[in-house]
């Protein structure tokens, strides 16, 4: 073989590695864009807006539009912008601690957010067990009955409890019907109709994430267990429930996240003596229009959130590590 045809060869093969680095390479790009800009769009649209709020939190309430007196300006170059760190004031979230109003809008609504929680996964976990159970060809039938409610408005469902709800309402009515009542029940403006509907509105949040950890499961571990002698209660604690973990935890996320911070199911099926933060932020923006007060609420409000998500994720890391 003369030298000539070997160095073409030789010219081929970089050339065709040089084309798979470089594909490589355009892959590797890609798919890091494709992580990257989920996160630049977060970052953005989250980080940005609590900057702002966090910003409003910093200032003192002002006769003015907007209704405080801005801080942290560039209007007067690098010198005054140090000036004024040096006068950043926290007095809005000493304020906070001064008023048991805020202590308590704070603790009523973690606490409603918790029983709604757990009475969504009371609700919830048969319902997801029954579908992950139920035959292949019925499934898709079921997820689009659960998804259903999302095709209405929110608020026109949160409305139609209350023609349910009403002491003259279609609850009450049907209940006398029945002779099983003699006069109307009191549910409207109270915190039972609040969990009512944060447990209607918010059960597809649960049933979803459980479903979609139950219809993985292999089921023949508790056909095992059941050979083994364990009850069905006992398979369901030891098999069925520690495999659904993660689903319920994700469930009871997505439920308690937002309802800590629920503004409309309170203020139309609680009424004006519900005590929650979301009506309280909302007093303090719209009624009061004390800006940097209700900013600083909104601030407390997201570290509440955000600090249990963040050890939970590290506990969830940690256990990761150890089982590999």
């Amino acid at each position: 073989m003369s030298e000539a045809v070997i160095d073409r060869e030789n010219g081929a093969v970089a050339a065709a590695q040089g084309r798979s680095l470089a594909g490589r390479a355009v892959a590797a790009v890609v798919s890091r864009l494709v992580i990257l800009v989920p996160y630049l769009w977060l970052l953005f649209f989250f980080l940005a807006p609590f900057v702002i709020v966090f910003k409003i939190s910093l200032s003192q309430t002002a006769i003015a539009m907007p209704p405080y007196d801005p801080v942290l300006s560039l209007a007067d170059g690098v010198s005054g912008l140090l000036e004024q760190l040096r006068q950043l004031s926290i007095d809005n979230y000493v304020w906070l601690t001064e008023d048991a109003l805020y202590f308590n809008a704070y603790v009523s609504s973690v606490v409603i957010a918790a029983i709604s929680t757990f009475l969504t996964l009371l609700v919830g976990y048969p319902i997801a067990y029954g579908m992950a159970r139920a035959p292949a060809s019925l499934r898709p039938m079921l997820l689009m009955l659960v998804i259903l409610p999302f095709w209405t408005s929110f608020l026109i469902r949160v409305y139609a409890w209350i023609g349910i709800l009403k002491p003259e309402g279609l609850l009450n009515q049907f209940l006398m019907a029945l002779n099983i009542i003699d006069e109307p029940l009191i549910i409207l403006n109270t915190h039972t109709a609040i969990f009512i509907g944060i447990v209607y509105s918010y059960l597809p949040f649960m049933i979803l994430p459980l479903y979609s950890s139950l219809e993985k499961m292999d089921y023949s571990l508790i056909e095992a267990a059941k050979d083994l002698g364990c009850t069905p209660n006992g398979a369901f604690w030891k098999i069925t429930f520690p495999l659904s973990l993660p689903g319920v935890i994700a469930g009871c996320m997505l439920v308690f996240i937002p309802a800590v911070g629920e503004f409309v199911i309170p203020d139309l099926l609680g009424g004006s003596q519900t005590l929650m933060i979301g009506k309280t932020l909302w007093n303090e923006f719209f009624a009061n229009r004390d800006w940097p007060v209700s900013s600083a609420v909104a601030v407390i409000l997201l570290l509440i959130l955000i600090v249990p998500i963040m050890i939970f994720q590290s506990a969830q890391a940690r256990a990761q590590e150890q089982e590999r």
